[in-house]
């Protein structure tokens, strides 16, 4: 479990993962970052309150890296990603081990149950678990068991994390996406099961979502600079729509009114998708759904149309940094 600032959630999370009905053994390692709130004291409290519990220093704070660091000081032949804002279902580890039989799979995962606290958290939540927000993706959607491209988090056996020297920390973000590539280049099958479900908290803000749309976007587009062949139609959606917004607007402006018919019509699919996407919320979470759909879609695609190509520079047969022991 890598952490950064996540004092409102740490204890939670930890407990949901202590406390799975599960009969092997567990241990829980967390990779602490350079937090700024009080996540550090809380884990010191979980480390002395229970021995399974232990931490391990992150000082760059980024998520691969941490990644890597707890899973270098974890033992067991089975690991299980988790996230500080993400609380396990109960049975999600003993589900994932007998999918890990079941199916052969290299790597098991399943749903990204968004769960809000608030109005504007319970819109994002709708937004992230519609398709119109984030396209056919099952682990944000649903859908039946199968093969997949990847998987939220993800539940894996050890040796393959070896074989490939765990995550690339050139990948501060689409990490897993990029992991769950290589995997699958060398032959290996990744699983999604809706029996596997976590539940996660949204960004608080408009501010805090496009900022994490942003990344996602930018880091999908050096995920497809490595890999020739792992973009497709959902990926190119967000920028497609974005330029053709912008260029609406600027013929609208330059040229003919007619020309605003383009971003008008977004607004109207993005409104009319809203409607499904809320139902059951309160009207003061679904009229927030629209723009969390508008943000999540216009900074995904900003992200991705001016990714720098300085990012993630080094190529990935030189990496230096994994899982597997040094060799020479």
């Amino acid at each position: 479990m890598p952490v950064l600032n996540e004092e409102r959630h740490l204890r939670n999370a930890v407990r949901h993962i202590l406390d799975q009905e599960y009969a092997g053994e567990l241990e829980v390692v967390i990779a602490l970052g350079p937090s700024e709130d009080r996540t550090d004291e809380i884990a010191a409290a979980l480390v002395a309150e229970d021995p399974r519990v232990r931490t391990v220093p992150n000082p760059t704070g980024r998520t691969p890296a941490g990644l890597n660091a707890a899973i270098r000081a974890s033992r067991h032949p089975v690991v299980v990603r988790v996230d500080g804002h993400g609380m396990l279902s109960p049975d999600y580890i003993a589900t994932a081990v007998r999918l890990l039989e079941e199916t052969g799979a290299a790597n098991v995962g399943g749903l990204m149950h968004a769960e809000g606290e608030n109005d504007w958290e319970r819109a994002v939540a709708a937004a992230m678990t519609s398709r119109i927000g984030v396209g056919n993706a099952a682990f944000h959607t649903g859908g039946e068991a199968g093969p997949a491209e990847t998987v939220y988090l993800g539940v894996f056996r050890r040796e393959v994390l070896e074989r490939q020297e765990g995550y690339n920390e050139e990948f501060i973000r689409a990490q897993d996406w990029e992991l769950n590539f290589r995997i699958r280049e060398a032959g290996g099958l990744i699983w999604f099961s809706p029996e596997l479900r976590v539940s996660y908290r949204p960004r608080p803000s408009v501010r805090a979502l496009a900022l994490q749309y942003r990344n996602y976007g930018r880091w999908r587009h050096v995920v497809a600079r490595y890999h020739a062949g792992s973009i497709n139609l959902r990926y190119l959606a967000p920028p497609t729509a974005l330029c053709a917004i912008a260029a609406g607007a600027v013929l609208g402006v330059a040229v003919t009114p007619w020309a605003f018919a383009v971003p008008a019509a977004y607004l109207a699919a993005i409104t009319a998708g809203s409607v499904p996407a809320g139902r059951g919320l309160p009207f003061r979470a679904r009229i927030r759904v629209p723009v969390a759909l508008a943000t999540m879609h216009m900074s995904w695609g900003w992200g991705f149309l001016t990714s720098p190509r300085k990012l993630a520079r080094k190529v990935i047969a030189s990496r230096r940094t994994g899982v597997a022991a040094p060799t020479g």
